[in-house]
């Protein structure tokens, strides 16, 4: 069964284990999500269903094209049992010791030179080696006569999607709606998260 769920990254913390273990986890505010449609082969050509997060209370932010709609995040995903328009999604879909895959946009860090973006060691500090510690040094070639694309060089760093795979659900709070994984996961404190079953 494939089990989805959005979130929102609260932070990083540490919990111990029957051996006194410490272990990293990543606190992630996990629904409550409502299914707000359901797509089908018949009418949009695929299936799928589209999920919501983070009601609008607010009336007056509620725009006439949301009618049905009123959340701030909405996201689709292809489930693989029939779910229906209203149906409630949690954290108890979800069990200690299931492995997930997180996605998220990462953090953005800017226009960023090569040794940041890519981890070049830069130029040597010896003797005639003048302001060049962190430059990229040569970037063409003789033949041909151009930079081959491709090439790793300065650019703008982080703010994409990024996908950690086989990350494992250590605790789950089902008062709270929040559940505790192993490791770090893409994405700044608030950023949205999509949280989907390894099949």
């Amino acid at each position: 069964m494939k089990k989805f769920i959005l979130g929102k990254k609260i932070g990083m913390s540490q919990i111990f284990n029957e051996n006194g273990e410490v272990i990293p986890v990543t606190l992630v505010e996990a629904g409550p999500c409502t299914v707000v449609q359901v797509k089908t082969e018949e009418k949009d050509g695929y299936k799928a269903v589209q999920i919501g997060f983070e009601r609008i209370e607010k009336p007056k932010k509620i725009k006439k094209t949301m009618k049905g709609k009123e959340f701030r995040y909405l996201r689709e995903f292809s489930p693989d049992d029939d779910l229906k328009v209203g149906d409630q999604i949690d954290v108890s879909i979800f069990q200690e010791g299931d492995k997930v895959k997180v996605s998220g946009i990462s953090k953005g860090k800017g226009f960023q030179g090569a040794v940041k973006r890519w981890g070049f060691s830069g130029r040597g500090a010896s003797h005639g080696v003048k302001h060049e510690a962190r430059t990229l040094g040569s970037v063409g070639s003789a033949f041909p006569q151009r930079v081959i694309k491709g090439r790793k060089m300065p650019g703008r760093t982080g703010f994409r999607r990024v996908t950690v795979k086989n990350l494992e659900i250590v605790k789950i709070d089902k008062e709270n709606n929040i559940l505790a994984i192993k490791g770090a996961v893409p994405g700044a404190k608030g950023s949205l998260l999509e949280i989907k079953s390894v099949n």
